[in-house]
């Protein structure tokens, strides 16, 4: 890859708000991240006493645009801490099903599989089909068809 095509790349990461890009074509492999590092955040927190892990939850912008959204879809969807959270990988927009007349990939309750499609992310029109990295029980979906998602937002949680 040139210099120029890579430029190009980071000038539409700006432009899109986006923070994470990841490609890969013939043996090349890119993938370019920006901003804070959300995994290590996440680490961070965690190792933090009780008291201190609490404190910090109000500023976090995520939880507040899930909690409209559980609201708005009861049925989709369980307690958010029953299971562990599969989250976006990318910015765009979230979608349930490969086509708007076609079925869901999944729903709550299902069992999946590793590498099964679990949802697509449109990002820069381009539609990137989302892979489970685990098998298990879908136990909650926290996004609404057709909403924009932020890299780190939790999509669903399984068990």
């Amino acid at each position: 890859m040139e210099l120029k095509e890579l430029r190009k790349i980071v000038e539409l990461m700006n432009e899109h708000g986006l923070t994470y890009f990841d490609m890969s074509k013939d043996g090349f492999h890119l993938k370019l991240k920006k901003g804070q590092d959300l995994e290590s955040l996440k680490s961070l927190m965690s190792a933090l006493p009780m008291g201190y892990a609490a404190a910090p939850a109000p500023m976090q912008t995520p939880a507040p645009a899930a909690s409209p959204v559980q609201a708005a879809a009861p049925t989709e969807s369980g307690p958010a801490s029953d299971g562990e959270p599969i989250t976006s990988p990318m910015v765009g927009t979230f979608y349930r099903k490969p086509s708007p007349d076609a079925e869901n990939f999944i729903s709550v309750g299902d069992t999946i599989s590793d590498g099964q499609t679990l949802c697509i992310i449109e990002a820069m029109k381009v539609m990137n089909e989302i892979k489970a990295e685990r098998s298990g029980t879908i136990t909650a979906i926290l996004v609404d068809d057709g909403t924009p998602v932020q890299f780190g937002d939790t999509l669903f949680t399984i068990k």
